[in-house]
């Protein structure tokens, strides 16, 4: 998975690409097909926003689905937990439809009496 770190106006901690890539690598265990997520982490200097003044918005790319998550909090690591936990449950509701379910016809006339 290819995972590019973009940032606007910030300045990231020296383990923020660290922790971003382990959690982002974690994803892989849903049969989703995502080729590259990019991360962008945005400061507002304004100081209105105060607890909201940290954004990261994830987003994939690659032949599976589009998908988009949003967090904001305090600093970059809190925003970035609630944008993967967003994009996790996203990529598991794809991964659940994506299933194949069987059902099993010949037991359903055994039960009827056909």
């Amino acid at each position: 998975m290819d995972i590019v770190i973009h940032s606007r106006n910030a300045q990231l901690a020296e383990d923020f690409r660290g922790i971003a890539t382990e959690k982002l690598n974690s994803l892989d265990r849903f049969s989703v097909v995502v080729e590259g997520i990019k991360v962008e982490v945005i400061h507002e200097a304004n100081p209105h926003f105060g607890k909201a003044s940290h954004s990261v918005t994830l987003t994939t790319h690659g032949s599976g689905p589009f998908l988009r998550a949003d967090g904001q909090a305090f600093n970059d690591v809190a925003a970035f937990d609630l944008a993967v936990k967003s994009l996790e449950l996203q990529l598991r509701k794809a991964h659940e439809r994506a299933k194949e379910y069987v059902h099993d016809t010949l037991r359903h006339k055994d039960v009827v009496g056909e």
